[in-house]
């Protein structure tokens, strides 16, 4: 909804314009791409010329809670944010260190009920190791944020009250406990999202929530992505980064 304010001329009250959806950029697992069927991984060298590439153009990347806290004070000019979804173990590895290197942020989100497991939901593979409690902690201890992708990767359109329950608010709880600090995100597995979906990651008490592409559902509990590959060159970049613009509907409260 758009928020009235006082119209510097008249006096009357107007409606302000709802802002476009702020540029996300979507990642997964940093590492071998020779076996990529769902094309979610980046090599260590394509994320570090992505990274120059934002550097060169004066843009940063930042995780979603700084995202969102800069645009509330007006201030994202320069700002992109920066996701990791599924919680790969070669996050540590590969992508931190990148991200230090290019005084850059991000919101790593991650599954607490599969903490030290693979991405098993995925049926092509290949198996994937996942971070671990300790491992969750030392991103956290390095500046990134941690953010719910729920428990187990279920698609939530498709989940009975109950597993939506546990999948949205029980994993927040367990991720509040095991890093000691609050947690604002969600993402939507698979990137699907309906408004039942919407309505329990709001109810859970998060602040934002990431999807794909939610079309007419977008707004601060499902913002949309924009997926980040191997094949993203610098001119593809570019080219994504002025679409977004053009695209993107507004919106209100972020």
């Amino acid at each position: 909804m758009a928020v009235p304010v006082d119209s510097p001329v008249t006096g009357t009250v107007l409606a302000a314009r709802p802002r476009r959806a702020p540029w996300v950029a979507m990642y997964h697992s940093v590492g071998d791409c020779s076996d990529d069927p769902y094309r979610i991984t980046v090599s260590p060298e394509r994320l570090e010329r992505q990274l120059a590439w934002l550097s060169r153009r004066g843009l940063r990347g930042v995780s979603l809670r700084e995202l969102i806290a800069a645009r509330a004070r007006g201030r994202r000019r320069g700002l992109v944010g920066l996701t990791f979804d599924d919680g790969y173990a070669d996050f540590l590895t590969h992508a931190l260190p990148a991200l230090l290197r290019w005084n850059c942020g991000a919101t790593l989100f991650v599954l607490p009920g599969r903490l030290g497991g693979v991405n098993s939901w995925d049926p092509l593979g290949p198996r994937k190791p996942l971070l671990s409690a300790d491992g969750i902690r030392r991103a956290a201890a390095e500046g990134m944020e941690i953010g719910s992708h729920g428990l187990t990767h279920v698609d939530l359109t498709r989940s009975d009250d109950a597993t939506l329950k546990a999948e949205v608010a029980d994993s927040r709880a367990l991720l509040a406990e095991l890093t000691g600090a609050p947690v604002d995100g969600f993402c939507y597995p698979y990137g699907t999202v309906d408004r039942r979906a919407v309505a329990a990651v709001r109810e859970a008490g998060y602040t934002y929530a990431c999807a794909i592409a939610p079309g007419p559902l977008t707004g601060p509990h499902a913002l949309p992505r924009l997926h980040i590959g191997e094949n993203d060159t610098a001119w593809r970049l570019h080219l994504k980064h002025r679409l977004h613009r053009l695209r993107r509907r507004p919106v209100a409260g972020v």
